[in-house]
């Protein structure tokens, strides 16, 4: 019997301060890069809860490939967003999100 002193309560209380706090930068930040560190934040919040839910669970394996599904399309959301900032740089001389709608004309 293994009795562990970490249980399934403890990743959702981890995953759901994660979630906080991602959701926290993205409304209180205007700078574009803290605003996808709060994405990525959120984007790991799931994933702790869908590896939690595969080891506590009676789930066989899809917590593991949906958390690799996950940080693949944080990677290429990544890239594409560190792009879309780059040029908003270029462009702007800033990367505030205000700053954004700019963009357009």
């Amino acid at each position: 019997m293994n009795i562990s002193p970490v249980g399934l309560p403890h990743f959702l209380v981890l995953s759901a301060i994660l979630l906080v706090l991602g959701i926290f930068t993205m409304l209180t930040r205007r700078n574009a890069i803290a605003v996808l560190m709060g994405i990525e934040l959120i984007l790991n919040a799931a994933n702790i809860n869908f590896v939690a839910f595969t080891r506590y669970g009676a789930i066989n394996l899809g917590g593991q490939v949906i958390a690799i599904f996950v940080i693949v399309m944080a990677a290429s959301e990544a890239a594409v967003a560190l792009a879309i900032v780059l040029n908003l740089y270029k462009r702007q001389g800033s990367v505030n999100v205000r700053e954004a709608n700019k963009l357009r004309d």
